[in-house]
C-alpha cells in the first residue's frame, strides 16, 4: 500500500481504520464513504428493476440498458471446509443475480495453482476477474496477462498491501494489520497478558499481518498449524497450552479454527479465552453462549458483493470506486454487546 490511505465502506464499532489519523484525512474518508455508499445504493436500486429469476445469468438489460451479459470470475485461495468463503460467495452471487452477471467461482489454497485458475479465466475470455492475493508474488504474471488482455482485475479479502503494485483496479476488504491491532487492543482492555496466535496457512501474508497487529497491543506468540487437519491442530495447541499455562488468550485466524481451539482448551485444562477473526453461525452462537469472547469480522459478504458490483460498474459505466484507495469492509467487532443483532444474519449465511 505504501503511503496510500484507505477509505472505509462501513463504519466499525468504536475502531479506527487507519494507522495515522488526522482531521483532513477523516474529512476525505467521509466524502469517499458517501461516494461509495451512493454508488452501491444506485446499483441495488437499478438492479431491483431486473428479473427475479433464480438464475445468476439473467439478462442485465433492465439494469444496464445493454444486451451485453458479462462473465466475471471469482478466484480465491479458499481452504476446503472454511465457511468464510461461503459468505464471500453468498455476497458475490446476490450481486451477480441482481446485475445479470454470469459468475464463475474457483479456488485453490496453493497460490501457484490459484494462478493457474486465473490464467484459465483469462483464456476463457471472461470480462472481469475478482481475486484474493494472499500469495501475491505468485499472481504477478497472471494479473499482468489479464490487464494486457484488457480484463479488469479487482482484489478482495487479501492483498491490501500489494494490490497496487499488482496493478489491480480496485480492492475491497479489511486491512489485516489494522484488524489485528484492534483485536490486540480489545484483548489488552479485557485484561489479557499472554496471547497465542494460531496460523493455519503457511505463507499467508494476511494471517501474518493479523498476528503482527495483535502483537502491537498485547504480548503475542505465533504457532503454525496444519489448517487441513483438525486433530493435528488440537494436538499442537493442547501441547502448547500445557507447556505454557500463562497463555490466557487464543487467537484463531478463522471461525472453524476457533471451534477446534475450544476442544484444545478443554483438553489442556486451560482457562484461556478464545477470540477469532471472521465469523460463521457456529462461532456467532458460541459468542452468544459465552464460549468465544469476540470475533473480528471483515464482513466477507460485503467483499463479495462489492467485488462483483464494482466490476459491473466498471464494465457498464467506467466507474472506479475508491479513488485509488482500498475500500475497507472491516474490522467490525462482534461480541456479547451486539451478538443479538448479528446472530440472525449469521443464521442466513451473510455474516
Amino acid at each position: 500500500m505504501g503511503t496510500f490511505p484507505q477509505i472505509a465502506l462501513m463504519q466499525s464499532t468504536g475502531l479506527t481504520s487507519h494507522r495515522n489519523n488526522g482531521l483532513e484525512r477523516n474529512r476525505m474518508k467521509t466524502r469517499n464513504i458517501r461516494a461509495v455508499a451512493i454508488a452501491a445504493a444506485a446499483v441495488v436500486g437499478l438492479a431491483a428493476c431486473s428479473s427475479s429469476s433464480s438464475s445468476t445469468s439473467a439478462s442485465s438489460t433492465a439494469a444496464s440498458g445493454s444486451d451485453t451479459q458479462y462473465t466475471i470470475a471469482l478466484i480465491t485461495h479458499e481452504t476446503p471446509g472454511d465457511t468464510y468463503w461461503n459468505i464471500v460467495r453468498a455476497g458475490a452471487e446476490v450481486a451477480a443475480k441482481k446485475l445479470g452477471v454470469d459468475l464463475k467461482y474457483s479456488s485453490d489454497p496453493d497460490f501457484t495453482k490459484q494462478s493457474v485458475l486465473v490464467q484459465n479465466a483469462i483464456d476463457s475470455k471472461v470480462d472481469g476477474i475478482a481475486l484474493t492475493a494472499a500469495g501475491p508474488d505468485a499472481l504477478i504474471g497472471v494479473i499482468k496477462n489479464a490487464r494486457d488482455a484488457g480484463i479488469p482485475v479487482v482484489g478482495l479479502d487479501s492483498g491490501i498491501d500489494d494490490y497496487q503494485r499488482l496493478n489491480m483496479n480496485m480492492y475491497f476488504g479489511s486491512d489485516e494489520y489494522v484488524a489485528g491491532q484492534a483485536l490486540g487492543k480489545e484483548i489488552s482492555k479485557a485484561g489479557g497478558k499472554n496471547t497465542l496466535c494460531v496460523i493455519h496457512q503457511e505463507g499467508s501474508v494476511a494471517l501474518e499481518a493479523r498476528c503482527k497487529g495483535v502483537g502491537e497491543g498485547v504480548t503475542t506468540e505465533n504457532i503454525q498449524v496444519n489448517g487441513t487437519d483438525d486433530a493435528s491442530i488440537k494436538s499442537s495447541v493442547t501441547a502448547k497450552l500445557q507447556q505454557d499455562p500463562s497463555i490466557d488468550y487464543l487467537v484463531a485466524m478463522g471461525a472453524p479454527l476457533a471451534l477446534v481451539l475450544e476442544d484444545a482448551v478443554a483438553a489442556a485444562g486451560s482457562n484461556a479465552k478464545i477470540t477469532t477473526f471472521d465469523l460463521n453461525l457456529d462461532a456467532a452462537q458460541a459468542i452468544k453462549d459465552g464460549k468465544i469472547a469476540m470475533a473480528i469480522d471483515a464482513q466477507p459478504y460485503a467483499q463479495g458483493f462489492m467485488a462483483v458490483t464494482s466490476l459491473w460498474l466498471y464494465l457498464t459505466n467506467g466507474n472506479d470506486l475508491g479513488g485509488g484507495r482500498a475500500v475497507l469492509t472491516g474490522p467490525s467487532i462482534v461480541d456479547s454487546t451486539n451478538i443479538d443483532k448479528i446472530l440472525p444474519f449469521a443464521a442466513k449465511g451473510t455474516r
